[in-house]
């Protein structure tokens, strides 16, 4: 052993005798489940639209005829269920929780199903939430799923970390929005994927522009964009525009997210299926 070593094997390349394996803290999801991918949506920092991408990608693998679900883990703020106008209480067995489907087939699981009223707020600690969120994976019975997408909380602290160290996540889209403070903020989001060695697939800019219904132009109007610097930088080779969209964002306030027109992430989907 080195008189320099820090006792994080993970990180050092020495073949010592006292080199030992790092510990996997990964959970088996319920034993009636089969999930064949697993999709993280994360941001750096909150309202940047990662609900709205997160539901936009599960209904694009849903018209690809995927088995598609969505694991809501933003405990304090969940939004997937308005999104879907997905209210019913899950049903539930000795075997444990049974998603909730939306209109055209996903699957569904969401603290906001659990509680006596959707406006009801969730005062809980930080191990608690994670442990709920763990919950989910372990304890839902998801069946026959090709992708699960997990709606994180934003920022990168105890839920993003507990999914990251929990579930085999295989790689993670990154939404943003196009202000130069939020440019720096997903940079952390980034470099917390990389540290826990989970791939980046794709970079999602929301709110990046309008474009005028008249003449077709295209108007930056939360700043200019920076996305394509920050992707650079890191070497993700995707990236997804999603414009300011009146329609849209009426599709989600009336949970009509199933039927949005758009081809934005269209690029984002080539990325997360091109193996299938």
């Amino acid at each position: 052993m080195s008189e320099s070593c820090n006792h994080d094997c993970s990180s050092c390349s020495s073949a010592c005798a006292e080199r030992t394996a790092p510990e996997d803290f990964r959970e088996k999801p319920h034993e009636l489940s089969r999930i064949k991918k697993v999709i993280g949506v994360v941001s750096g920092k909150g309202g940047v639209g990662k609900s709205i991408t997160t539901s936009m990608l599960a209904v694009l693998a849903n018209r690809m005829g995927y088995r598609t679900g969505i694991l809501d883990a933003d405990i304090t703020g969940p939004s997937i269920p308005k999104v879907f106008a997905s209210q019913r209480r899950p049903d539930a067995s000795e075997l444990g929780l049974f998603p909730v489907k939306s209109k055209m087939g996903i699957s569904i699981m969401s603290l906001s199903l659990l509680l006596e009223n959707e406006t009801d707020p969730v005062v809980w600690r930080g191990p608690i939430i994670a442990g709920t969120v763990k919950q989910f994976w372990t304890d839902v019975i998801w069946g026959d799923i090709d992708y699960l997408f997990i709606d994180m909380p934003p920022g990168t602290g105890d839920v993003p970390l507990t999914v990251f160290q929990s579930i085999p996540v295989d790689g993670i889209v990154v939404v943003a929005s196009p202000q130069e403070l939020v440019g720096m903020i997903v940079e952390k989001a980034v470099k917390m994927a990389d540290m826990m060695h989970i791939p980046v697939l794709a970079l999602v800019e929301n709110m990046s522009y309008f474009e005028c219904p008249d003449c077709g132009k295209k108007h930056p109007i939360f700043g200019e964009s920076h996305i394509d610097e920050i992707a650079k930088r890191h070497g993700i080779s995707t990236v997804a525009k999603v414009p300011v969209d009146p329609k849209l964002a009426a599709a989600c306030d009336n949970g009509l997210i199933e039927l949005f027109e758009g081809n934005w992430l269209d690029g984002v989907m080539d990325v997360i299926t091109k193996e299938d």
